[in-house]
């Protein structure tokens, strides 16, 4: 079934417990529910459809999805999908960050403590998987979960039971477990630095969230939501979205990713004067892809081949012509080398006058 995709309020990401979010949709597995569940997603590229089609997959299984991306890519979004698609949407979906919370609390965070367990433990306490019980729990930044802690972690995964801290009764849970990470896991079982066999249980069901600049296609249905959502929260009238402003938006780089997107975007609301969004971004960033100043303020209108070649041109001549490498055009495009190189062989674009060393598409011994 292809996902549909419409809508997003980001800032339901601030929620803390959701129960019974979905409780009005009887059938886990109709398309109204499919509806409700990406009802918060905006975007319409392959990426993002290909992502959404494995939440549908996956979903109503019992099975532990591991969400890996950047930061600010939206995972905490994608595991809020995930649990409105699935049975249990009308149970509790609780969170936990486990890089926010100190080492020698995360423990009783998951599981609990009982009065006396440590000092300071002046009452019992319910931990986190107690809490998601029948429901899901999210557990945000698992890469950071201590070695000590780990086996505890795979025994509740594998078991589905635990004790709290200072008690020796152990407790019986029906969880579904989402975790997400910034980190690649792999990398770090090879150096030792994450157990294999819990990595394992984790990555029953991987679900790679693609960055930012891999779906650009996406960015100005983004910018626009954004602004009709800070333009309300201040109070201010939007009128226009000037196209240089979307088209500087489409070529950053965004190493922060979607949250960087929605910081700018408000940023931009805030300085904004007659109707007119600025465009928050530095001027060494957008002086190569200011389009003419009489373009209109649509992107659809815009002819998308000539604006691509001339960025490129001006990115690689502003790099020497040199593609590849950390100051090469590809890094300052944020795209891969091969990508690059396959973009200008597809809009003609070599270099005017060839030197010794390089080809006629710019790239260098070096790069090849």
């Amino acid at each position: 079934m292809k996902a549909r995709i419409v809508a997003v309020d980001w800032g339901a990401l601030s929620v803390e417990v959701s129960v019974g979010d979905h409780a009005t949709v009887t059938n886990a597995g109709s398309a109204d529910q499919v509806e409700r569940t990406f009802e918060r997603i905006i975007g319409s590229s392959a990426a993002l459809e290909s992502v959404l089609a494995q939440v549908e997959q996956v979903a109503p299984t019992d099975s532990t999805v591991l969400i890996e991306g950047e930061t600010g890519t939206g995972k905490e979004l994608i595991a809020h999908a995930t649990h409105n698609a699935s049975q249990r949407y009308g149970r509790a979906f609780i969170k936990l960050n486990c890089a926010a919370i100190p080492l020698d609390l995360l423990e009783s965070e998951l599981f609990g403590h009982e009065k006396g367990a440590f000092t300071g433990a002046i009452a019992q306490k319910i931990g986190r998987f107690e809490m998601a019980d029948k429901g899901t729990l999210f557990l945000d930044e698992v890469g950071d979960i201590p070695p000590a802690l780990q086996p505890k972690l795979l025994r509740v995964l594998q078991e589905q039971e635990f004790e709290r801290l200072g008690s020796g009764r152990t407790h019986k849970v029906d969880v579904r477990l989402v975790a997400a990470t910034n980190r690649n896991l792999e990398k770090m079982v090879a150096r030792g630095q994450f157990r294999s066999d819990l990595y394992y249980r984790l990555n029953v069901f991987p679900i790679l969230l693609p960055a930012l600049r891999e779906r650009r296609e996406d960015i100005p249905a983004l910018v626009t939501h954004f602004v009709k959502i800070f333009s309300c929260r201040m109070g201010k009238q939007i009128d226009s979205i000037p196209s240089e402003m979307m088209a500087a938006f489409q070529w950053h780089s965004w190493p922060g990713n979607i949250r960087e997107l929605q910081n700018l975007v408000e940023r931009a609301v805030i300085l904004s004067r007659d109707g007119v969004l600025p465009n928050p971004l530095q001027k060494r960033q957008t002086s190569a892809i200011i389009l003419s100043a009489n373009a209109q303020s649509s992107l659809s209108s815009m002819n998308w081949e000539d604006s691509d070649r001339a960025l490129i041109v001006e990115t690689l001549e502003q790099a020497g012509w040199i593609v590849g490498g950390p100051r090469g055009a590809a890094a300052k495009l944020g795209l891969k080398r091969t990508t690059l190189l396959a973009k200008m062989r597809r809009l003609g674009i070599s270099r005017p006058i060839p030197q010794d060393g390089t080809d006629l598409l710019g790239v260098t011994r070096e790069d090849a």
